[in-house]
């Protein structure tokens, strides 16, 4: 998973931009063998990150592109690539778990991972996050305890297919404790 930029960056870019961002980024995730990689926003913008910052609570709307969750999605090689703009991980996490109680299923870790993070069964194993270890971003916020966080401190717009093999070689460095504590 990459996370960067703000709404309005994503909302800049124009639809070849799209596609050569997420096709570079796309086979680099294929030639490591995933299967998916998922793109989200870390923040809104700067007047929003500033509320934010001091805000505990689950904001009562959305806060997508024009109002509207845009996405979109490529395979490239073996490898499912979606960027996705709803950028609230705890209102993704409450219609997670609405969607799941309308099934009448039970309600695990697994399965909430599941709906949490379609197309790909499993939470992501590496989270790449464009910005400064001091602020995490909103729109992770259940992949945070499964995930290893790395941080590049490198503009949305400064994103460059190399910077996803740098974070992909400083994981495979570490030990994985999966939310625990060694």
């Amino acid at each position: 998973m990459v996370v960067g930029g703000s709404v309005a960056e994503w909302a800049a870019l124009s639809d070849s931009s799209w596609q050569e961002r997420l096709g570079d980024l796309g086979k680099v995730a294929d030639h490591i063998g995933a299967s998916w990689l998922t793109v989200r926003p870390f923040e809104t913008n700067a007047d929003d990150a500033a509320r934010d910052a001091a805000d505990d609570t689950v904001a009562p709307v959305d806060r997508r592109a024009g109002g509207v969750e845009s996405s979109r999605e490529m395979r490239v090689g073996g490898c499912d690539v979606l960027a996705s703009s709803l950028l609230d991980g705890r209102q993704r996490l409450v219609a997670a778990l609405a969607s799941i109680a309308e099934t009448g299923e039970e309600f695990t870790d697994e399965r909430i991972a599941r709906v949490l993070n379609e197309p790909a069964e499993v939470d992501p194993d590496l989270v790449l996050v464009l910005g400064t270890p001091d602020r995490l971003p909103r729109s992770i916020v259940w992949e945070l305890a499964y995930s290893e966080l790395v941080y590049l401190d490198v503009a949305w717009a400064e994103l460059q297919p190399q910077h996803l093999t740098d974070a992909i070689a400083a994981y495979a460095h570490r030990h994985r404790r999966f939310g625990g504590l060694d």
